[in-house]
C-alpha cells in the first residue's frame, strides 16, 4: 500500500502529469484538496472508490482515513495543487506515515507560477535583467517567516519574486519592495491560474494594490514582482548566439 502525493496542478485538469492522473484512476480512495483542485481532475477515480475532499478536515482526521485505506491495503491518491513541494502541507503528513510505517512517493505537478507565466506569455529570467526567481510568502495568520527570508532582505537581490499567499497583504509588499525595486517596477497579481475564471491585473509596485482591491480579489492569488515582467530591449541570451560556440555548436572553422 502507498500514498501517492499528487501535483494536480493550479486549475486547468489537462495540466497534471500522465502518471499522476494513472494514479487516480486505480487508486481505491482518494483525498483531494477541493478548495484548490477541481472536481474534474479526481472524476477519473474508479467508480467505487472513496472520493473525499479533504479542504474541511484536519490533519487527524486525513490521517484516519489513510490509516484504514492501508489496513484495507488501498492505495491512495492524495491529490493537492499545484506541486506538492511548494506550501503543499505535506511534510506534516510525511511525518505522519513515516511514524505508522506507510510507504510514500510524491508525483511532481505544474506550479501556479509556472502556469501563470504560460499563460501570460512571459519569460521570469531574462538576460542580463534577472536570472532569478525567488518563491516566497508574506507572514500574515499563518505561521512566521523565518529569520532572513523577509521581503525587504530578498528583495535586495532584485530577483523577479512569485509571492504566494500574499494577495491581502499588498500594502507590506509596496512598502519593503519599493526601495529596492521603484515605485514604477512591474508587477502582476495572477488570480485563480488555471480556472475558468482566470484573471490576471498589470500594474506597478505604486498602483496594484488599488487595481486589486477594486477588482475585489482576496485569496488564491499569485504576486509576481520585476523587471523583467516587462517589455523592453534586452540583449538575446547566448544560447543561440551563432557568435558562442558552445560543445553542441562547435566554432566553425573560417573556409580557407
Amino acid at each position: 500500500m502507498t500514498v501517492y502525493f499528487i501535483g494536480a496542478g493550479p486549475g486547468d485538469p489537462d495540466l497534471i502529469t500522465i502518471k499522476g492522473r494513472r494514479l487516480i484512476e486505480t487508486c481505491k480512495v482518494c483525498l483531494y484538496a477541493g478548495s484548490l483542485v477541481p472536481e474534474a481532475v479526481v472524476a477519473c477515480a474508479p467508480e467505487d472508490a472513496l472520493v473525499k475532499d479533504t479542504a474541511p478536515m484536519t490533519l487527524d482526521e486525513i490521517i484516519v482515513d489513510i490509516e484504514a485505506a492501508h489496513a484495507a491495503g488501498h492505495d491512495v491518491a492524495r491529490v493537492h495543487s499545484g506541486d506538492p513541494s511548494l506550501y503543499g502541507a505535506i511534510a506534516e503528513q510525511i511525518r505522519r506515515l513515516k511514524a505508522l510505517g506507510i510507504d510514500y512517493q510524491i508525483i511532481p505537478g505544474v506550479s501556479a507560477y509556472a502556469a501563470a507565466a504560460a499563460a501570460l506569455g512571459r519569460e521570469l529570467t531574462v538576460p542580463e535583467v534577472s536570472q532569478t526567481v525567488i518563491l516566497t510568502r508574506t507572514a500574515m495568520k499563518s505561521s512566521a517567516m523565518p529569520e532572513g527570508e523577509d521581503l525587504d532582505t530578498l528583495g535586495r537581490s532584485k530577483a523577479t519574486l512569485a509571492i504566494h499567499l500574499s494577495v491581502r497583504n499588498l500594502l507590506e509588499v509596496e512598502r519593503q519592495l519599493t526601495p529596492h525595486y521603484g515605485a514604477d517596477c512591474p508587477v502582476i497579481v495572477a488570480y485563480r491560474v488555471g480556472w475558468p475564471d482566470e484573471a490576471f491585473i498589470e500594474g506597478t509596485l505604486s498602483d496594484i494594490r488599488e487595481k486589486v482591491r477594486s477588482a475585489k480579489i482576496t485569496r488564491t492569488a499569485l504576486i509576481f514582482v520585476g523587471h523583467a515582467l516587462a517589455d523592453q530591449d534586452f540583449r538575446d541570451s547566448a544560447l543561440y548566439d551563432g557568435a558562442h560556440p558552445h560543445i553542441l555548436r562547435p566554432k566553425r572553422a573560417k573556409a580557407g
